[in-house]
């Protein structure tokens, strides 16, 4: 990675707070009340646990984004400087910190997000000396951040401009209206990270083979994430399957899609080829699902390795 900037990635995303439920019998029916036997409350968002993710690999990471003037906000900026992520950038608003709901049910789930102050960070906010501290920006949950999206374009073309490599998680369109204009956004973005139910949504395709072939033009490295099923890499005239570790006792799966991403873009920032990058995302996506919550299972490099050697004989 790069020594010449204070930070090797920028993380531009959402912060919210996630209350996960766990060990449900049954889905919720207006009227009736069922009961959870687990409860998590931790630090949610897609961008909050790559950047957690990311920086526990050995990355220097900083955030953008906007929290509120409460507790939530307390304990997301707490739990980011645990996780050795800058939060210099995170500015405060008045309106309230987000929180997402998360039903959890074996490897899916059902969530209800309230954004809150997510909603209100602008385009306008990341300066171009902002920008300009790190080597790498990653933006993630696009459809969640209202005024962020209709600029998603400037900010790239800037980033870009100014010489930082890019990555783009899209995440899933509560509105399912897909509004991204991808021949104009791809061009920008070096790395493109959808599961395989938003690409197809994104290109109104329906299959990934035909999803890709309207997009790769456009795209540089376009991954598309397929749960337990691994990843599929695109780019140039390459298309490289790449198989799971599995977990055969899945504790949950809430995060694994951005601990993929803080794989792979790690490994991106350290010159690797991408076959390369999207083995580890896929290990590092696996190593999520050993524990409950998207960043728990992630305490040093150390740890994941040992995780990796135990859970999935893997070894470097």
């Amino acid at each position: 990675m790069a020594k010449d900037k204070p930070f090797d990635v920028l993380v531009v995303g959402e912060l919210n707070i996630d209350l996960i439920l766990n060990k449900i019998g049954d889905y919720p029916t207006i009227g009736k009340e069922i009961i959870a036997g687990e409860m998590n409350f931790t630090i949610g968002s897609s961008a909050a646990i790559f950047a957690c993710n990311l920086s526990t690999l050995g990355a220097k990471v900083a955030f953008m984004g906007k929290v509120g003037e409460d507790s939530f906000a307390k304990k997301i900026l707490s739990d980011l400087k645990r996780k050795r992520v800058d939060i210099s950038q995170i500015l405060k608003t008045d309106t309230n910190t987000g929180i997402s709901i998360v039903l959890n049910y074996e490897e899916d789930r059902a969530m209800v997000t309230y954004p809150g102050a997510m909603e209100e960070l602008k385009v306008d906010d990341i300066t171009d000396e902002t920008l300009s501290m790190a080597n790498h920006l990653h933006v993630s949950s696009l459809f969640l951040q209202k005024a962020l999206k209709p600029d998603i374009v400037e900010l790239f073309r800037r980033a870009k401009r100014i010489g930082l490599t890019t990555s783009l998680d899209p995440q899933w369109d509560p509105t399912e209206l897909w509004d991204i204009d991808l021949p104009e956004l791809l061009p920008y973005v070096d790395i493109f990270l959808p599961n395989e139910s938003e690409l197809l949504n994104l290109t109104s395709r329906e299959s990934i083979d035909k999803a890709l072939e309207e997009i790769k033009k456009y795209g540089n490295l376009i991954l598309v994430k397929k749960g337990k099923s691994g990843s599929l890499l695109s780019y140039d005239d390459h298309k490289v399957n790449c198989k799971p570790f599995l977990n055969n006792a899945v504790v949950d799966a809430i995060g694994a899609g951005d601990s993929f991403n803080a794989g792979f873009v790690f490994r991106f920032l350290q010159g690797a080829p991408p076959e390369d990058c999207q083995t580890f995302g896929n290990l590092i996506g696996a190593v999520s699902t050993t524990k409950s919550g998207g960043t728990t299972a992630f305490a040093d490099y150390e740890g994941i390795m040992k995780i990796a050697k135990e859970k999935f004989n893997y070894e470097e």
